[in-house]
This record gives C-alpha cells, sequence and structure tokens, in this order.
C-alpha cells in the first residue's frame, strides 16, 4: 500500500440501521464508535497515510436536536477515549470544518486531542465536522479576493482549519447505499476513485476496509491521459 494513501470515508447509515432495530437513532451513532475504532486500526496496519472521516456536515444541523444532542453529546464523551487511543497507536488526529458552531464541550475536547496527538506519525485521522466543501470553496475564493493574488489551497485549508496539507483523496468510500459525495472534499476528491458499499456504517469493520482496498488497487487511474 502506498504510503501517500488517503482515504476518505462518509460514514452514512447511522439512523437506518438503529431503524432497523427499532432503537433510536443515537443507538446508531453509539455502534458507529466501535467501526470509527476497528476501520482506524486497519488503516494503520495498512499504512495509510492520511484518513479523512466524514462525522457531521453542515447541512446536518437540518437534523432533529435531539438527535444532535445526542451526538454532540458523544463526541464530547468519546473525543477524550479516542485521543487516548490515538497516543497509543502514534496517530495524530485532527479535525476539519467550522468550529464557532460547535457546542463548548465538543470544541475544548477537540482542541484537548488535537493537542495531545499532535506527534503522531503512523497516520494522519482527520474528522470533519460542521464540513462544507461548498462553504469551505466559497470562503477561499472570497478571501483571495479581498487579500489579492495569494495561494488558493492555502487560503482553502484555512477556511476549514486544516493545520498542514495532506494529499488528494486517492479512494472515498461511502457505506450505507447512498451514491453521492454529499458536499464532502470537492475539491480534493477530484480525481479520487469512488466505493459505495450498502452497509451501514456501525456493520463496516477492518475486513470491509480490505475489500474496498483491494477493489481500489484494480482501478486504473490515468488522471485524464491516455494510459501507456
Amino acid at each position: 500500500m502506498s504510503n501517500s494513501l488517503h482515504v476518505a470515508i462518509i460514514m452514512d447509515g447511522n439512523g437506518r440501521w438503529a431503524n432497523q432495530r427499532s432503537l433510536p437513532r443515537s443507538a446508531g451513532h453509539h455502534a458507529g464508535i466501535r467501526s470509527l475504532r476497528e476501520t482506524v486500526e486497519t488503516a494503520v496496519q495498512r499504512k495509510i497515510h492520511t484518513l479523512t472521516l466524514y462525522a457531521f456536515s453542515s447541512d446536518n444541523w437540518q437534523r432533529p436536536q435531539s438527535e444532535i444532542r445526542a451526538l454532540m453529546r458523544i463526541l464530547a464523551a468519546q473525543l477524550p477515549a479516542q485521543a487516548a487511543h490515538c497516543v497509543r497507536q502514534n496517530i495524530r488526529l485532527s479535525v476539519i470544518g467550522r468550529r464557532d458552531r460547535l457546542p463548548e464541550p465538543v470544541l475544548q475536547a477537540l482542541v484537548r486531542a488535537e493537542t495531545r496527538t499532535m506527534n503522531g506519525s503512523a497516520l494522519h485521522l482527520r474528522l470533519a465536522l460542521d464540513y462544507s466543501a461548498r462553504d469551505s470553496l466559497t470562503r477561499a475564493a472570497q478571501h483571495i479576493r479581498l487579500n489579492g493574488n495569494g495561494d488558493f489551497l492555502h487560503a482553502l485549508m484555512r477556511a476549514y482549519n486544516a493545520d498542514c496539507p495532506v494529499p488528494d483523496v486517492d479512494l472515498l468510500i461511502r457505506t450505507g447505499g447512498e451514491q453521492r459525495l454529499s458536499d464532502f472534499l470537492l475539491w480534493e476528491c477530484a480525481y479520487a476513485e469512488l466505493y459505495f458499499t450498502p452497509d451501514f456504517w456501525p456493520d463496516f469493520n477492518g475486513e470491509k476496509l480490505d475489500t474496498a482496498l483491494a477493489a481500489f488497487q484494480k482501478r486504473q487511474r490515468r488522471f485524464g491521459a491516455v494510459p501507456a
């Protein structure tokens, strides 16, 4: 596996997984934590460079307030434990997306997690929270317009609070059966290979990540050129 590989995952289907079991939607988010940990551990074993997970989109604020509150409580409670796990696994954890609308307990927990894990080198794990690619692209363009000529990629990183550059996405995985990008890393996914699975996120695991990686390795990537 390439040591510069960037895998992005749209973790979809928590709510539908819970509904199928007559459980509250929050139960699906709790179950998704197990999948997250196993997927991250497999990514480390496969020497993936960057793993970006879509945890909460800017459009998700339109969901029922009860679900949003439950999800934010889970994030605030889980971030310290996940940070400790990242330290043990030599993983760097960072969060991309807007921060001005996150509840204070979540914001404090993510800042502490980023600080604790800043020296991790085995994997760069990025969580996208309150993230919108369209909003980031718009704000980056506005920054360039207001400040004269500048580096657009730097402005884009600044727009979604990225703390360092990462490779473009090589493989985008979406769970839950839907087949769309949902405003996720639109610039970075310009030449990403897309892999869709019907498995809901709580049913995704390391083995299924391996299946996606195997499918990716069979793809012929031409980046607009004619194959030799």
